[in-house]
């Protein structure tokens, strides 16, 4: 019998793949369990369907993310800290205050998950930080750590 999955099954297949299956293994397991439905013509169809929404989607939210990254290499995000005694800072600069000078300074939203630091912002002076956007996109952010 043809299921098509509607979740993963571990060991049979992944979701909205179609699969063969023992008639016993689908009508007392799969179908019952609303792991997988039958691979009808009105079912294959709506699986066509619902994998070609979800590729418009992925192609959507790609070319948001190339749109995003192109204004954000335009930008350039100034952070205040506290300094000391022979132009050193106190502390260092994290990827959760440089998302809220952004958000302050270029209104840009930006999850802090995704700001990768080189390493950690101690020094005075410019860095480029990475943000990665996409799986297949990442922009750099200019950041400049000045005196409070």
């Amino acid at each position: 019998m043809k299921i098509i999955l509607l979740q993963d099954v571990k060991s049979i297949g992944k979701k909205g793949e179609v699969i063969e299956a023992n008639d016993g293994y689908a009508r007392n397991y799969i179908l019952p369990k609303k792991l997988g439905v039958e691979a009808t013509g009105k079912n294959m169809n709506d699986l066509k369907l619902q994998k070609a929404n979800e590729e418009k989607l992925a192609q959507e939210q790609l070319e948001d993310a190339q749109k995003l990254a192109e204004l954000i290499a335009t930008k350039k995000v100034v952070v205040k800290i506290k300094g000391g005694e022979n132009g050193k800072a106190f502390g260092s600069v994290s990827s959760k205050e440089i998302v809220v000078e952004a958000k302050k300074q270029c209104d840009l939203d930006l999850d802090k998950k995704k700001v990768q630091l080189p390493e950690a912002l101690k020094n005075f002076g410019s860095y480029d930080v990475t943000v990665k956007l996409h799986p297949k996109v990442t922009a750099t952010l200019k950041v400049q750590v000045i005196e409070a």
